[in-house]
């Protein structure tokens, strides 16, 4: 029995440098977010969490104890929107 399926597609790269995964490849890792890897001579593209603080949750909840993810989430937020409000400067 196969434990896994190995999946290889030519997929042509747009002007604005997009490319597409077909949906049967999305649906199968279950993400949106993705995390691209240029080996100098391959590019590997592999699943990202889509939330990495509730992905961490488990990791670090005996590390550090009580941790608030919503506080978390919050500053994240935060701190994102601060960084592009000064890009629009």
């Amino acid at each position: 029995m196969l434990l896994f399926m190995i999946m290889k597609q030519r997929m042509r790269i747009s002007k604005g440098g997009q490319v597409s995964i077909p949906a049967g490849i999305r649906h199968r890792w279950g993400t949106s977010t993705v995390v691209l890897q240029d080996l100098g001579d391959r590019i590997v593209l592999a699943p990202a969490p889509d939330d990495p603080i509730a992905a961490a949750e488990g990791a670090l909840a005996e590390a550090l104890g009580g941790l608030d993810l919503a506080r978390l989430r919050r500053r994240a937020r935060a701190d994102e929107q601060a960084a592009e409000a000064r890009r629009r400067l």
